[in-house]
């Protein structure tokens, strides 16, 4: 030992920052006891940013298991959890990787680039496996739609979200816009990319081979983005957030642009034998993760790092957040070829350091040795907390407060109209008409579809011709989970999973990023401990894997914490998209198919939120085998050419899915209802779908359903101006459009 982790042998009562950094005291104890001695500055910036909440996942580490132990068999499977995205064989010798992860704080704190960063790291994330990145989607929640902050916050979210994504050229293909007055002041941005790459060209964040070089490439490092993620994700909100700007990164969606297609000639020229982007923590996550999972060291020289401010100190270094970099290991004689490609692409890229077998991850500064550090201890051995949690001393009366007390309306025509034109239900053009949904022509479904759908065959330039396609769903409900964080999971995959299943993709595998607040709040981590259990049964019952996702902590102000709102994504492959299935009435004479049971079931709906401003009861049975039938169902009658249509149905019941229905085309629907017309047009009862079927198809199809034991009825038929329901309402197609379309133009322009 030399220099500063000499010193620090040397004096072990000097007094460490442990806590400004967000470290506890016991932590800071298992640090000196991991060394042998108090750590260097350095090595405190690197154990605090791996040991964060964001980071270390070390309240959520204990219940996030069940995702392997209770994992279905998937043949499909090819990378899971541990790595930066999961990957899943979609046939033809292609794979997809795909993830969801958060920027919540950072885009309260700075919307546009809080956001924006947010897609730039996701997609990064996508690109360390080796894949060129084809979509982008989105998951957002914002706080009361007519609240003041509502109007700073979601502006510029979407905006950052489409300036970023239209930029790199990556299509916005689908996710979901909410609004609850929990959110205010802690909105959640959930980004997902999706990626393709051969099946046999997957890389990895691993740092084998001694001597081997360690390369950092793309953006320079700047003071932005200092314990960005890392630190500002793992803390609850306070009024001071804002004096925070200086922590949220900065984007360079052009330079990110450059490296995407930089990183894909690497691979092609086979020169790089890991990889790992720069995200949370930053350098300290790169080194730590790419040396703890190759031969166990490596030595870098933090004095070659690249400063966009020549200023930086060692420790800020390390913590700094600043986008669009990779870190890459290269074998020596590999790095002319390396820096050649880098250089075409006006990447700048840096040897930094190389990979030993010492087992320590040392690094220099003027010559000093600054850090000496078992790599694993920082990257995989952080602390694992088992926090106490108990159900929340009002959840009992919660769930008796049931909607039955609730004044059930006279006029269901006024209610429909009432809840179109709500913020949550009434028309997303507003936002998503920001983003592009069909650059680089690959895009078949997009929004306002049940799920967005790509063609794989030429999202890669020079790929053998496939009919194949994946297609992509977003679901959560925080109303839901709030009276049933179980059940409230279950229904949040369900819907993405019966969303994918209507396009005509069967559902694959998953994905989630789930948003609660502080795990120091027993009742908070009940919350969290229940969907993690729901989601994890769930998927078992479903049989598909959790390939990997984010969870995120802290989303609270002060005392007052979010719904508990698990985001889930679903990922779907189908034989030949030209089999795709459309979202809506697509043609006049359709047969207007409901499958599934409907029940009275109006706990956490719409109508229960937007009428009565009401909150209480069980949300809906989450019946995953009628699920999963349904699934089936629309799978295999689409592949047959059966349907020509189909929406699931989800938030505000088969009333919202009629009239959206009508609006895909502006055809209209004669329907005839068979019970207590409240209940059956505003119910959301799960495992649901609408689906149009030509007359000389329907008794195929309702063998197929009755062999399967999916309900099926015969509601009416498509044609016309108006959506009728025989004996309760007639509304006009173009009275639904102005009503939907007009809500959040008149709050946001």
């Amino acid at each position: 030992m030399t220099d500063s982790v000499k010193r620090a042998a040397e004096t072990p009562e000097e007094p460490m920052p442990f806590a400004e950094l967000g470290m506890k005291q016991d932590e800071y104890d298992r640090v000196k006891e991991i060394l042998g001695r108090r750590p260097t500055g350095s090595e405190l910036a690197i154990y605090s940013v791996m040991w964060s909440e964001h980071c270390s996942y070390k309240s959520s580490k204990v219940h996030l298991k069940q995702f392997a132990s209770k994992a279905p068999k998937s043949e499909a499977l090819l990378v899971g959890m541990g790595e930066n995205a999961g990957v899943v064989d979609i046939g033809d010798g292609w794979a997809a990787t795909f993830k969801i992860e958060s920027h919540n704080h950072p885009s309260y704190v700075e919307p546009h680039q809080g956001a924006a960063t947010g897609v730039g790291g996701i997609v990064r994330d996508i690109m360390s496996m080796g894949a060129r990145p084809i979509a982008v989607m989105d998951a957002l929640r914002f706080g009361a739609a007519d609240a003041v902050d509502t109007r700073r916050v979601l502006p510029g979210v979407v905006e950052g979200i489409s300036s970023y994504g239209n930029c790199l050229g990556l299509p916005n293909i689908g996710g979901e816009v909410a609004f609850d007055p929990c959110y205010l002041g802690n909105p959640l941005v959930n980004a997902l990319c999706v990626g393709l790459l051969r099946k046999d060209q997957i890389k990895l964040a691993t740092a084998p081979g001694p001597g081997n070089k360690v390369v950092l490439f793309g953006a320079s490092t700047g003071p932005d983005g200092i314990g960005g993620a890392s630190v500002l994700a793992s803390a609850t909100f306070e009024d001071e957030s804002h004096a925070k700007r200086p922590a949220v990164q900065v984007g360079d969606p052009f330079m990110e642009k450059l490296l995407i297609e930089c990183c894909l000639e690497l691979y092609a020229a086979d020169v790089v034998v890991g990889i790992q982007d720069l995200g949370a923590a930053g350098v300290s996550c790169a080194t730590t993760e790419l040396a703890a999972k190759g031969t166990g060291g490596m030595r870098v020289d933090l004095n070659l790092v690249p400063l966009r401010d020549p200023s930086l100190r060692p420790e800020e270094i390390l913590m700094s957040e600043s986008q669009e970099r990779m870190m890459a290991v290269v074998r020596p004689d590999d790095i002319p070829a390396f820096m050649a490609i880098c250089q075409k692409w006006d990447v700048p890229a840096t040897v930094i350091g190389e990979v030993t077998d010492t087992g320590r991850l040392v690094m220099t500064w003027d010559g000093e040795v600054i850090v000496d550090i078992p790599p694993g201890t920082a990257a995989d051995e952080g602390p694992v907390y088992e926090r106490p949690y108990h159900e929340p001393s009002g959840q009992a009366a919660l769930n008796a407060d049931t909607p039955d007390r609730l004044e059930r309306p006279a006029d269901l025509r006024a209610t429909l109209l009432q809840l179109l034109g709500s913020p949550n239900l009434a028309s997303k053009e507003w936002v998503t008409s920001q983003y592009d949904r069909y650059v680089r022509s690959n895009t078949v479904l997009a929004q306002p579809a049940d799920a967005g759908m790509l063609r794989i065959s030429e999202a890669i330039e020079g790929a053998e011709p496939t009919t194949r396609g994946i297609a992509l769903s977003t679901d959560g409900n925080g109303r839901y989970a709030r009276l049933d964080p179980y059940a409230g999971a279950q229904l949040a995959l369900a819907e993405a999973y019966r969303n994918v299943a209507v396009t005509g993709a069967k559902p694959l595998a998953v994905t989630n990023c789930l948003n609660f607040g502080s795990p120091e709040d027993p009742e908070v981590m009940w919350q969290f401990a229940e969907a993690v259990r729901g989601l994890a049964d769930a998927c078992r019952t479903l049989g598909v894997p959790v390939t990997g996702g984010n969870v995120s902590f802290y989303n609270q102000t002060g005392s007052t914490a979010i719904h508990p709102t698990p985001v889930v994504g679903v990922l779907g492959v189908i034989e030949d998209v030209a089999r795709r299935v459309p979202t809506g009435f697509t043609a006049e004479g359709l047969k207007v198919v409901l499958l599934g049971e409907t029940h009275e079931e109006f706990g956490g709906s719409e109508w229960a939120h937007v009428v009565h401003r009401h909150l209480g009861g069980l949300p809906p049975q989450a019946d995953l085998e009628a699920e999963q039938a349904l699934g089936t169902v629309l799978v295999e009658a689409a592949r047959r050419g059966l349907l020509e249509g189909s929406h699931d149905l989800s938030d505000g019941g088969l009333a919202v899915a009629l009239a959206e229905s009508c609006l895909a085309r502006g055809i209209g629907a004669s329907v005839a209802l068979s019970g207590e017309a409240f209940t059956d047009l505003f119910s959301e009862s799960a495992a649901r779908a609408l689906v149009t079927v030509r007359p000389e198809a329907h008794e195929e199809f309702a063998s197929l359903c009755a062999r399967h034991e999916v309900p099926c009825y015969g509601l009416g038929t498509t044609g016309g101006t108006s959506l009728v329901v025989e004996g309760v309402f007639e509304v006009p197609v173009e009275e639904l459009r102005e009503t939907h379309s007009a809500a959040l133009p008149a709050l946001f322009n």
